[in-house]
């Protein structure tokens, strides 16, 4: 199909501003994903060359005191005596630490989701489900790491991973220059900044000072037309952080606010809380940021997922959802 320019969107005059509704159909429920198609993972498929395995999840417990009033991790392991014999019950919100957010979770200003998916829908059926996204083969393809953190260090730039601290695309290009790292179309990209790195560094009383926060400061990507139409025209099938917000939080651009524009808009998959630390370090010994990447979420009906996730030339991992 012909792919729209930037300035061509919005698709539907129904839904919000910049939507792409209707570009695969009024029924869809993929949205980007669609740009996996099996030549796409094909491809991806020879990224893998050393067949070295990598985890992108962070613990279900890193989190002792979630931000945004989420409930903590509960782990009970149950013993059926007198047999030798245990269950494991775990209780957890699913954004509480790695995480997929799905095309249920974050509404437009107008209260429509993606394709025009109302709160009734939502509550009524099983419509934008991330279990569709299981059905289609989950969130396989090629990865794209762009070391914010890493590049920043180099280049003398303050990184301060709790303040509202925007990152702008000129930087991100930067990053990807420095990297000589090009995409392609369905290309799923990483940004790393460092964020579950410094806050395993936080005290206790730290970490309960962040979640206090209502609206907890975290760096981000920027929120504004530049960065939304570079992510359009690099057709990305979805976009992954390590922080808890992908973009800077508290929005600073409430007109360009991307998970509005991500999700609602134009069905982009959000994946935040990644652990990216391991993925740098393997990307970065072989001067090589592309991977392999697969994940499958859990089969079940919700607005945010647990997903398992295969990185680098390989790698496996559990993953969940943000703000």
């Amino acid at each position: 199909m012909s792919r729209p320019s930037f300035d061509a969107l919005p698709l539907s005059k129904a839904g919000p501003p910049g939507n792409a509704w209707g570009m695969f159909g009024d029924q869809d429920q993929l949205g980007m994903l669609n740009l996996l198609t099996p030549q796409n993972t094909a491809a991806a498929a020879r990224e893998i060359m050393d067949g070295v395995r990598v985890s992108t999840d962070w613990a279900l417990n890193s989190m002792a005191t979630p931000c945004f009033g989420r409930s903590a991790f509960e782990h009970v392991l149950k013993n059926k005596f007198p047999r030798a014999v245990n269950d494991d019950i775990l209780v957890f919100n699913t954004q509480s630490s790695s995480q997929w957010d799905g095309f249920r979770h974050y509404g437009s200003k107008e209260g429509t989701f993606f394709n025009g998916c109302t709160q009734d829908d939502i509550q009524n059926t099983t419509r934008n489900g991330i279990h569709v996204w299981v059905e289609n083969g989950g969130i396989v393809g090629r990865g794209v790491l762009l070391d914010y953190a890493a590049w920043a260090e180099a280049n003398g730039q303050e990184v301060n991973c709790f303040a509202t601290q925007s990152i702008p695309v000129d930087v991100l290009q930067k990053v990807a220059a420095s990297q000589n790292t090009t995409f392609r179309p369905g290309d799923i990209l990483f940004i790393r900044t460092g964020w579950t790195t410094a806050y395993e560094r936080l005290s206790p009383a730290e970490c309960q000072a962040l979640a206090d926060y209502a609206a907890p400061p975290v760096i981000g990507v920027e929120s504004s037309e530049a960065m939304l139409r570079w992510i359009w025209e690099l057709q990305l099938s979805a976009v992954v952080g390590d922080m808890p917000s992908f973009e800077a939080y508290p929005c600073q651009n409430t007109d360009w606010f991307l998970h509005e524009w991500l999700l609602a808009g134009w069905g982009i998959p959000i994946g935040e809380l990644f652990d990216l630390e391991r993925l740098a370090q393997e990307c970065r010994q072989r001067d090589r940021w592309t991977f392999f990447f697969s994940s499958v979420p859990l089969k079940v009906n919700t607005l945010t997922s647990i997903s398992n996730e295969i990185s680098f030339p390989a790698g496996s991992r559990w993953s969940r959802q943000s703000p």
